[in-house]
């Protein structure tokens, strides 16, 4: 999700000296074309989110509710037991309903090398919140790092490298924040904390992600601002935080125009020609572009892939081999009366990127953050939950859904409520997910899954 519009439209009203409720009001109506870009951007609108959309939504903690019968507690699952639910309530802080229907968006998590406790951190409108999770049945609040931004807003992302948190907002000004996470050890009542470094930036941002075996974080959607545009013009901006005290600007990356999120990676996949370069695939409204990153100073496009039916080119993942890229389209759902719709990119040559296949879900949910690891890729879809998905055919252009848990009772439907981004990379398999309107969800995939589909390969199935 972004806020592109927002923000100018909160920039405006700044300096007719009204503040967020004001601009609150027009929400609905923000739209705007990006320079870069023929079409119209599709709007996300979250001002009418407020009160959950389901009465039997629990108000209070839930631990240890197995997956028994196709349900966990309130909700419907296969697969996948509730280990722990904590209510947004209980870490909001100061009340943030009236900015924006503010909520949670996206979150990341931290294992401590020296004490193998696990963290998740999770952004919410007014602050980037904490949590101990080692015991996933009983998670512990930390505290928070407030916004202090002037424009609060619902879009917060987070990536961690070398014990170290770095934050952006499309709040502004919110800047990316550091955050050493070491100094969550110890602590046990929920404190607020301030971050140790702010990389200053012109304008907001939507998006981070950071390729920790470089050392390189690639800010996203820098926001245009009325007055001062992000000066990579919404594309990649590339710091150097190899000292994550120091980060240092690097390089832009302006081809695409705005680009809504990113994977960089050092590529080492069937495409040899290209092996040990640093590849970034960006997700950017319209199109996947796949760009050489090697050198900072002079980005080089690999290839490009546009797709029928497309609203809006959101966010992917890569295949663990790199052969594949797993595409979500944010608004296709919606416009297209479709299931949730994966598309399965052929990446295996990156001077040519080919649509091999589609994905369709069983429910009508529009899809958001998904991540792979191993064979399995982890799919939020806002109403309908998280959805564990089987990549074991996809160089036939095939996936296949192995597990699910629904945390928002009620219809499945094409609107934004529900279930932002998950983090599935914890060593004890504990899985957070942020539940917009409702807290942090900790689940866990259960054995048998994994013992089926072992004794489907068995079977050449």
């Amino acid at each position: 999700m972004r806020g592109t519009r927002i923000l100018s439209l909160l920039a405006a009203f700044s300096l007719l000296g009204l503040g967020a409720a004001g601009a609150a009001s027009v929400y609905l109506i923000e739209r705007r074309a990006h320079s870069h870009k023929a079409h119209d951007h599709a709007s996300h609108h979250h001002a009418s989110r407020g009160a959950l959309p389901s009465a039997a939504f629990p108000n209070e903690r839930l631990s240890d509710v197995p997956c028994e019968d196709g349900t966990a507690g309130p909700f419907a699952c296969d697969g996948i037991d509730l280990l722990s639910f904590v209510p947004l309530d209980e870490f909001r802080g100061v009340d943030d309903q009236a900015v924006l229907g503010g909520g949670t968006s996206d979150l990341w998590g931290w294992t401590d090398p020296e004490t193998d406790d696990e963290y998740v951190i999770i952004g919410k409108t007014n602050g980037t919140a904490f949590f101990r999770v080692t015991n996933p049945k009983n998670p512990v609040y930390l505290g928070e790092i407030p916004n202090t931004a002037a424009a609060q807003l619902i879009w917060h992302d987070i990536k961690v490298y070398e014990d170290h948190a770095f934050i952006v907002s499309e709040s502004n000004p919110h800047g990316m924040r550091v955050f050493d996470l070491t100094r969550l050890r110890g602590v046990t009542e929920p404190q607020i904390f301030l971050e140790d470094v702010r990389y200053p930036l012109n304008w907001a941002a939507h998006n981070i992600a950071i390729n920790e075996e470089t050392g390189y974080a690639y800010i996203v959607g820098g926001n245009e601002g009325i007055v001062v545009p992000d000066h990579c013009s919404s594309g990649l901006h590339m710091v150097d935080i190899r000292d994550p005290m120091l980060p240092l600007f690097a390089g832009c990356y302006t081809g695409d125009g705005y680009v809504h999120d990113t994977q960089c990676v050092v590529y080492r996949g069937p495409d040899t020609a290209h092996h040990d370069k640093e590849v970034c695939f960006n997700s950017s409204e319209d199109q996947v572009s796949i760009v050489d990153v090697t050198d900072k100073s002079n980005p080089i496009v690999l290839g490009r892939l546009t797709y029928n039916r497309s609203n809006y080119t959101h966010q992917g993942w890569l295949t663990e081999d790199q052969s594949h890229f797993l595409l979500g389209d944010e608004g296709d759902e919606q416009n297209f009366a479709m299931n949730t719709r994966t598309l399965i990119l052929d990446v295996s040559d990156l001077d040519a990127p080919v649509l091999r296949g589609e994905h369709f879900g069983t429910t009508r949910a529009i899809d958001h953050n998904m991540y792979v690891l191993g064979r399995l890729v982890y799919q939020s879809n806002y109403r309908a939950g998280l959805r564990v998905l089987d990549t074991a055919r996809v160089d036939e252009g095939l996936l296949s859904e192995v597990a699910f848990i629904d945390t928002l009772p009620g219809a499945n439907t094409a609107t934004f409520f529900g279930t932002w981004s998950n983090y599935p990379y914890f060593e004890s398999g504990t899985i957070a997910m942020s539940g917009m309107d409702e807290g942090l969800f900790l689940v866990k995939v259960r054995p048998e899954v994994f013992e089926e589909l072992e004794q489907l390969d068995a079977e050449g199935g």
